[in-house]
């Protein structure tokens, strides 16, 4: 333990910002769970494991580090074995009523995002918005709305009681990183709970990750 507190120090004084930031991160990630709402996440998961059961597909959505993050999620959920694309790639089934879309954008503003969600709408898919604000253009023609909390790009987290539970304070972690470093574990825990409810074992994606890699 005395080892690990001294390499510690050693790099809180050889890279405080890089210290400072890496702790304020971890801590909203933490802090994260005490902000979430249960009847989204559990929405979110019912809507999943429908869509799995029943063969629908699922197209994730999102732009610059927030499409990145889409991408880890939709790799997993194939190696699930969902029906699963990327908006933006150049196979992409396309979307017919019942199929699940999930959007991923912290402001719920961005312009892409919110035109591809109404045109989702239009044919009857069920739209997913992961973001931080449930009153943003994205979230109101949502079906389902999971608040991920964070400081976003376009602006900062003004509540006092957010801002004390969530550790948040000038920010280390620049733009839309907390959002979006949420939103990548947020995703990893769904991940695992679809593990479970679906009777998935790491074994069982382990068959349908890639065998043929550059």
């Amino acid at each position: 333990m005395s080892t690990s507190i001294s390499l510690e120090h050693e790099l809180a004084e050889a890279v405080p910002h890089f210290y400072k930031a890496y702790l304020q991160i971890v801590t909203f990630i933490k802090n994260a769970l005490a902000v979430f709402k249960k009847p989204q996440v559990e929405k979110f998961i019912e809507l999943l494991i429908e869509a799995y059961h029943n063969k629908r597909v699922v197209l994730v959505m999102g732009a610059g580090r927030s499409g990145l993050i889409g991408r880890s999620f939709a790799m997993r959920l194939k190696h699930l074995g969902f029906d699963v694309y990327v908006l933006g790639d150049t196979i992409v089934s396309p979307v017919r009523k019942d199929d699940v879309v999930i959007a991923i954008s912290g402001s719920g503003r961005t312009g892409l995002i919110v035109t591809a969600a109404e045109a989702a709408k239009s044919v009857g898919a069920k739209v997913v918005a992961i973001t931080t604000y449930p009153d943003s253009p994205l979230a109101k023609i949502a079906d389902v709305v999971v608040e991920v909390p964070g400081r976003t790009k376009i602006s900062r987290v003004e509540d006092f009681f957010a801002r004390q539970v969530l550790g948040l304070h000038e920010p280390l972690a620049p733009l839309g990183t907390l959002f979006e470093d949420t939103a990548m574990v947020f995703l990893d825990a769904v991940i695992a709970e679809l593990m479970h409810r679906l009777g998935k074992s790491e074994e069982d994606l382990r068959e349908r990750h890639a065998n043929i890699e550059v």
